[in-house]
């Protein structure tokens, strides 16, 4: 079955000296946004951009549910006439080249912004299947930063799913180094790392189920993380938690989690994009054929459920101001679209 992530589309890799065009400010996140009257992926791509630049500009920095998995995701889309993902893209590259060079304001402001940049510009470089000078130099720094549990110092600002604990670090840091091309892996650098990152997983069982997703898709890419019989058991559990309109709800994969304000999970809360999209990859990238009737439901559910605005809204597991896990969960619509060869005039679909 077709697998993600991050599947070889190189006719949409963009051209980075494309200068960027003015991008409307994305409207306040809400559960009551209309929805689309048809799914659009040029609406997509608009809220997209949308969100991700004025974050990058406004901001300065790298978010986890924003402009990281926007780099992963918006190159399966049409062309970028006005350069938005490529002075989204040059924002980490120049971060990378000035991490060094003595200015404190360049300068890391945590490990985990080394630790996302280098995993993200991996994944992003997966599509083309060659790594940049600039990427490298991200993932050899990567290394510089590894506890000696074999983890990274992440940010752990009591936000589940991204800024909760150590272990999402390290197994953002795993699937990266597996997918990124050119035998990266197999470099010195890479090999002592690794072992060391190896031991934490195995160490350290995955939490709750939505870390046992990532965990089951970088062991597709490293041996030794996950057996066979465990991702079939994972992929069980996980279409038991499909829910009759096909998609699933974030809350049924952090079951035990605790919001920034207190908050339990409500696993009756209504299905949405980011927690349908991450089962769908993790469904293709470690599933077979029997299991294409739940992808397909899950990806129907995809494209019945666009808003208006071109986002697929999130509940918050934190609080209720801004949702910006939506972001990430329209990120992750479409790569689960594009897994699923469901995306509109997507090249070679099936492969």
């Amino acid at each position: 079955m077709r697998t993600f992530p991050l599947a070889l589309v190189p006719a949409l890799v963009v051209t980075l000296a494309a200068p960027a065009q003015e991008v409307a400010k994305p409207g306040q996140i809400s559960a009551d946004e209309p929805p689309a009257k048809a799914f659009s992926p040029a609406l997509a791509a608009q809220a997209l951009d949308s969100a991700s630049l004025h974050w990058t500009r406004q901001r300065q920095c790298g978010a986890c549910h924003t402009n990281y998995p926007y780099l992963l995701a918006r190159p399966a889309l049409a062309d970028q006439p006005g350069g938005t993902l490529a002075e989204v893209n040059r924002f980490f590259e120049e971060r990378v080249k000035n991490w060094d060079r003595g200015n404190k304001g360049d300068a890391p402001r945590w490990d985990t912004e080394v630790v996302a940049t280098a995993a993200t510009l991996a994944l992003a470089d997966a599509r083309t299947g060659q790594l940049r000078p600039v990427t490298r130099q991200a993932l050899d720094r990567m290394w510089t930063l590894q506890k000696p549990n074999g983890a990274w110092d992440w940010l752990k600002c009591g936000w589940p799913p991204m800024e909760h604990d150590d272990y999402y670090g390290a197994l953002y840091a795993a699937f990266a180094v597996g997918m990124a091309p050119d035998n990266y892996a197999q470099t010195e650098k890479a090999k002592a790392g690794l072992e060391k990152l190896k031991g934490y997983l195995a160490k350290n069982p995955p939490p709750e189920t939505h870390h046992a997703l990532l965990l089951a898709m970088a062991s597709k890419k490293l041996e030794g993380l996950m057996t066979e019989d465990q991702r079939k058991d994972l992929l069980s559990r996980l279409k038991k938690d499909q829910r009759a309109d096909g998609g699933w709800n974030l809350a049924s994969l952090g079951r035990t989690w605790t919001g920034n304000d207190g908050r339990k999970p409500d696993t009756n809360s209504p299905s949405d994009a980011y927690a349908t999209g991450l089962a769908i990859m993790a469904i293709t990238t470690c599933g077979n054929e029997k299991d294409l009737d739940a992808v397909n439901k899950g990806a129907d559910w995809i494209l019945k459920n666009q808003r208006a605005t071109g986002r697929w809204f999130t509940r918050s597991l934190n609080n209720d101001r801004h949702h910006y896990i939506t972001n990430a969960g329209s990120a992750y619509a479409i790569l689960a679209l594009e897994a699923a060869g469901k995306l509109p005039n997507q090249a070679n679909p099936g492969e």
